[in-house]
């Protein structure tokens, strides 16, 4: 483990990419617009003397040194938060509430629409408290970003703007028989082609086909051309805009969370006759939101209420996308992974989209729009990382805090032989086993807690592993780093064990909270904070920890065979056949 040294000590807390640190908004905030500028000695163009930022603010270099301020919304599986970035790319202000996640049967996963609401709302009350204690106001708060849980679907009545059904959380499995019969249909061979994703219980389209067969709300309102549908974005976006009260309602949602619907051509970034009919969705039924860029000035509306009214929102990416942005992997060949609530390992392909051939999603990485093409990006999915720490935690009871994990598996040398397959939602990227479910192998009368917390921990690692051999199969290409973020990255055996099974440097920066990040950096391109991407290239490099493999690769070619055996006798747990 290689430790780089902060220039800027007061960083932030949880996440991070090949992007240096210090984001200095306060200069990056007053580029000009035109281009008239003076230079630097290397001629390096500089500031213009003035320039128009949203709201009609006129900034002058003589107001430069004022600071600016960039909201962001954070809406993830078990709680929601609001960050006010300052100008040097530090929150200054942040509130983050936890919510009820709801498990009504085995492998079904729901969440309150209207908590998923108010979480945000009070975020945002909580987060502008602190910033005006500290001396600052509302009008400081120039736009804000959004990023959210992807896949989790959401459907309400358009005219009440009343949820139908409690959201359906993207791990959750009740859509297996769906998911059978799907395949066995005519023409899903040719799905993934075209939308990028493969049949399995994940994407949103088959959980809106849940509802309609079995919620009788939900039928009704189809019938009766009143039924609204969107993931997380388009709901948190519809309500804080003010819902059905609207005088015009806000409907959207981005390319990168409509890409996880299977409802959208991945090549032209449009819903899909082709797809819609083999879901068996009438277009002319249900109300799908409209798609635009992740980042734009107007199409998001703006607050209808609360300590931030009439800011305007402008930008919106699913949160793993938004994760890439706020670690700047704006090149093709960068990657970056991120160990949350599951594990999400992105990988930038470019202007043309990837089809995997080995078991990885296809899916929009950023799109911000203004004569830009699309960028995308190769991503493998577990289901499961940071939520096995807290299946230890809270079924288990073998730690009172998540943090306690490492010590925990500290306690050991090793997992004992022991290997935990933790599928609790079945498998997905690069296996995609539906019936699969949670397996331990390998426990004796040796077998202790630190044992079994090891394993918890080598599970996202193994299954990373997995992912990047895919990629590297896919791309023809072998990742010389892994980037890394979210809050698992803060163990450093965690980290250290991935470098070890992986056999690649693992790249963790001192800066954590890149996917609030990137929906700042999607809000401030819409709105003259930056002008081009290349003015970032400078961000989250401050602060790095470099875990170098340590690991005999022998040994970790024999631990990597024993997981995939692992893997192959957990199948079929869900049938009782």
């Amino acid at each position: 483990m290689v430790h780089v040294p902060e220039r800027n000590p007061t960083r932030f807390d949880d996440t991070p990419f090949n992007g240096p640190p210090t984001l200095n908004l306060e200069s990056l905030l007053m580029k000009p617009a035109v281009d008239t500028p003076r230079t630097l000695p290397d001629g390096t163009p500089t500031l213009l003397e003035e320039t128009r930022l949203p709201q009609g603010i006129l900034v002058t270099e003589d107001s430069q040194k004022e600071q600016w301020y960039v909201g962001s919304i954070d809406q993830g599986t078990t709680s929601s938060r609001f960050l006010i970035f300052n100008g040097d790319g530090e929150p200054v202000a942040s509130h983050q509430i936890e919510f009820k996640n709801l498990y009504p049967k085995s492998g079904w996963h729901e969440h309150d629409p209207h908590e998923l609401v108010d979480s945000v709302e009070k975020c945002i009350e909580g987060a502008m408290k602190q910033f005006v204690e500290k001396g600052h106001s509302k009008s400081d708060v120039r736009c804000i970003g959004l990023t959210n849980q992807r896949e989790t679907t959401v459907v309400w009545d358009s005219k009440t703007g009343e949820p139908l059904y409690n959201a359906i959380v993207w791990p959750d499995t009740r859509t297996n028989s769906i998911v059978r019969e799907l395949k066995g249909r005519d023409g899903a061979e040719s799905i993934t082609d075209l939308c990028g994703l493969p049949l399995s219980t994940y994407p949103s389209s088959v959980k809106l086909m849940w509802l309609l067969e079995n919620v009788e709300s939900v039928k009704q309102a189809y019938q009766e051309n009143r039924l609204a549908f969107g993931t997380v974005d388009s709901w948190l976006i519809y309500q804080l805009n003010g819902g059905a009260k609207a005088e015009k309602p806000v409907h959207v949602t981005d390319s990168t969370n409509a890409s996880r619907t299977m409802f959208v051509n991945l090549h032209d970034l449009q819903y899909d006759d082709k797809l819609l009919g083999f879901f068996g969705i009438d277009k002319f039924k249900v109300q799908l939101p409209k798609i635009v860029p992740s980042s734009d000035s107007e199409a998001f509306g703006k607050l209808a209420n609360g300590p931030l009214a009439d800011v305007p929102i402008t930008g919106c990416l699913g949160d793993q996308s938004s994760a890439l942005v706020g670690q700047c992997g704006f090149k093709p060949g960068q990657a970056k992974n991120t160990y949350g609530t599951g594990c999400f390992l992105l990988y930038n392909v470019g202007e043309e989209p990837v089809i995997s051939k080995h078991g990885l999603l296809s899916t929009v990485a950023y799109d911000f729009g203004r004569g830009q093409k699309p960028v995308y990006a190769l991503e493998g999915s577990i289901a499961v990382a940071g939520s096995g720490v807290k299946f230890l935690q809270n079924n288990l009871g073998f730690i009172k805090d998540s943090s306690e994990v490492s010590t925990l598996a500290e306690t050991v040398s090793d997992s004992g032989g022991v290997v935990f397959v933790t599928a609790f939602s079945g498998l997905f990227a690069p296996y995609w086993i539906d019936d699969a479910k949670g397996t331990l192998f390998g426990v004796t009368q040796h077998t202790n807690k630190g044992h079994i917390a090891r394993a918890t921990l080598e599970a996202t690692c193994f299954q990373t592993r997995a992912i990047l051999q895919a990629m590297e199969k896919d791309s023809g290409q072998k990742l010389e780093s892994l980037a890394v973020d979210g809050g698992l990255s803060a163990s450093d055996l965690t980290m250290q064990t991935q470098a070890d099974i992986t056999g690649i440097p693992v790249n963790r920066p001192g800066m954590r909270e890149t996917t609030a990040l990137g929906a700042a950096i999607a809000a401030g391109l819409a709105t003259g904070v930056w002008r081009k991407l290349d003015e970032l290239n400078e961000v989250n490099q401050v602060g790095r920890t470099v875990f170098e493999p340590q690991m005999d690769k022998e040994i970790a070619e024999k631990m990597f065979k024993r997981w995939e055996k692992a893997v192959e006798m957990s199948r079929g747990w869900m049938h009782e056949d």
